[in-house]
């Protein structure tokens, strides 16, 4: 399915967008879905840097954790989702296959992943440079929230990520590599369009920041509640046992964050 057409029929008809998920040929391929990553985080950096003066950071702190955070991230991206597939990169044999766990380009992040390792690595650089650790999650969630908004559309591009059939009137159509037409969720355009609405909402939220973690807190309401929800219609989630294990950390991380924003606003 990684070429199949694209349709939308309950919104344009018979119109399909077919074009491939590779951008260029060259080796493994230079896929969209890379670009269009790069891409949102490209906006998301020159956000944060835009908007740092307004959380109280420098921008050589900022561009220090810039530079840290990003292969950080697409580590703990990785492991995230190798340690819930781990069936996935074993051989015949049973024995653990370190080629595919670093083959990064077949595919295969998870938000979740990165956000645990960038959360940590925010923790030391805090701790070694004497920043406000809050003031800087409050920033950079808000170019977080704009990564996911973009990146959701390289998902868009590699056919992936999408729910279960479907006959609402924003139906997205594939083809199946036995020709069967499906109509699903566009789960990619859900969540893109909910982030989409929670960072208009904490960016004018700002500058009405009662205190430093008030717009982290309130990232993590808004996002957990729309991944709880979405990822309920997803066909790839990862599964702990039964539990699809993203949909129980958004739904915790929300009631969590909730609870913490009516603590401290009384």
């Amino acid at each position: 399915m990684t070429d199949s057409p694209i349709r939308f029929p309950g919104l344009f008809g018979d119109w399909a967008f077919t074009a491939s998920s590779k951008a260029i040929n060259i080796g493994h391929g230079i896929y969209w879905y890379g670009i269009i990553i790069a891409c949102g985080l490209l906006l998301a950096v020159a956000f944060c840097l835009r908007q740092r003066k307004h959380y109280g950071i420098s921008e050589d702190d900022l561009m220090d954790c810039i530079l840290w955070g990003i292969p950080c991230g697409i580590i703990g991206a990785r492991l995230y989702y190798v340690i819930f597939y781990l069936d996935l990169f074993r051989d015949a044999d049973g024995k653990f296959n370190w080629g595919k766990a670093v083959a990064i380009w077949d595919g295969g992040l998870a938000i979740y992943g990165a956000v645990i390792a960038v959360v940590i690595l925010a923790v030391i650089m805090a701790k070694r440079k004497g920043f406000k650790l809050c003031a800087l999650t409050d920033l950079v969630v808000m170019g977080l929230l704009i990564g996911q908004i973009v990146g959701r559309w390289g998902n868009f591009m590699n056919r992936e990520a999408f729910g279960t059939e479907t006959t609402v009137f924003c139906r997205m159509q594939l083809t199946l590599k036995t020709g069967e037409l499906i109509e699903v969720h566009p789960t990619f355009l859900y969540e893109s369009l909910w982030n989409f609405t929670g960072f208009l909402i904490l960016h004018f939220l700002y500058p009405k920041r009662a205190y430093d973690g008030q717009i982290t807190l309130g990232y993590c309401a808004w996002y957990g509640l729309g991944r709880a929800m979405i990822e309920g219609l997803r066909m790839d989630s990862l599964y702990w046992g039964s539990f699809r294990v993203s949909q129980v950390l958004a739904a915790v991380g929300c009631v969590a964050a909730v609870a913490a924003l009516v603590f401290l606003h009384f």
